[in-house]
């Protein structure tokens, strides 16, 4: 098999972040969202992938590279602007031949891998199968509909009355039908080839299309809460290590990761917890279910349950939580009168002050 891995798109519900870097390499327990997924793909067996790419394309090759690193063999597809999941098959043909391939999208979490997956479509014979969980909120999510024997017989793109609970997760296995169906369907409303258009055509065409349980942790990380949960996490598992330099009045309890070149002086830090390579934590707290990337700086200041991206400052702020920091960004508190805020903020941010 080979895997078609979805790194394009625009990330809008990142934004400002994602006007200037791809939403899939957004580090979560400081390591990129997509790296999950390429590792998750060859730990299923698979070392042939093609990487659709858009406006951030440069980046996300100068990330991932030939994919050595992740024992893959990577080919990058650019895709001219973001018409569709459909679409992705459409251009990446060439690529993917006569294959069956696993189409990942890129900026998916999901603990426990694939394998389980692959196996099952091998085994099945399948022409398509979609990965399902259960979710609250079913209409905002493509909803299946399944039949006695866990056929998928119907599906709905964020439905207003769902007729199931099941939400289509963003991985997928096909055969090579696949190529016909995406020939075949036309553009949504709003002028994309969806995926599940061309699935609902197999359907219709007597192809066989098949359902797969979640059995771990799925979460779509296009928002900052869920960017925060898999963050959560993935620190629960990390084994404590200090690779840097902690001096004899800071305090570290809990699963703690010091990164080579970290220093850590006169703080305390609760895990769990990865303070990145070269960052410096000075006379501050670093509270539960935080990431603090390489080279940032943290002095007379208090963070959790936080991520915060390289090369960036946090300097003499009270508390701060639930929070995103971007990459060279400086957060700091203003001295003197009056008391106000001074703020210099991008398009489509999210500013939340407490009195």
């Amino acid at each position: 098999m080979k895997a078609l891995v979805l790194a394009g798109g625009r990330g809008t519900r990142l934004r400002p972040l994602t006007h200037t870097s791809a939403k899939q390499l957004v580090p979560v327990a400081n390591k990129p969202v997509l790296y999950y997924g390429l590792e998750a793909i060859r730990a299923a067996g698979i070392t042939s992938v093609g990487i659709i790419t858009g406006d951030t394309g440069a980046e996300v090759r100068e990330a991932v590279g030939d994919g050595s690193r992740f024992g893959l063999d990577i080919t990058y597809i650019p895709q001219e602007a973001p018409l569709g999941l459909a679409h992705c098959v459409l251009i990446a043909r060439d690529f993917l031949g006569d294959e069956p391939f696993v189409m990942y999208l890129g900026d998916n979490f999901l603990v426990g891998g694939i394998a389980d997956l692959v196996g099952a479509f091998r085994l099945g014979g399948y022409d398509a199968q979609v990965l399902l969980t259960k979710v609250a909120e079913p209409r905002f999510y493509g909803v299946a509909e399944l039949g006695s024997t866990g056929e998928i017989v119907g599906l709905q793109e964020k439905p207003d009355h769902p007729r199931s609970d099941l939400a289509i997760v963003g991985v997928y296995s096909f055969s090579p039908a696949i190529h016909e169906a995406v020939r075949a369907i036309t553009p949504s409303a709003r002028g994309e080839l969806e995926i599940t258009d061309a699935i609902q055509w197999l359907i219709e065409n007597d192809y066989s299309v098949h359902s797969h349980m979640v059995t771990g942790y799925w979460k779509d990380t296009g928002r900052l809460q869920d960017l925060l949960e898999c963050n959560r996490m993935i620190l629960e598992t990390v084994e404590p290590a200090n690779r840097g330099t902690v001096d004899g009045l800071s305090e570290i309890t809990g699963r703690v990761v010091i990164e080579p070149g970290a220093v850590v002086e006169n703080s305390v830090l609760r895990g769990p917890i990865v303070v990145g390579a070269d960052a410096k934590i000075q006379s501050s707290y670093i509270g539960p279910f935080t990431s603090i990337g390489p080279r940032c700086v943290v002095q007379d200041a208090e963070v959790e349950y936080s991520i915060v991206l390289d090369d960036s400052s946090v300097h003499g702020v009270s508390r701060l939580a639930h929070s995103l920091i971007g990459r060279n960004v400086e957060v700091s508190r203003a001295e003197g009168t009056p008391n106000t805020y001074g703020l210099m903020v991008g398009d489509h941010s999210r500013i939340q002050v407490r009195a």
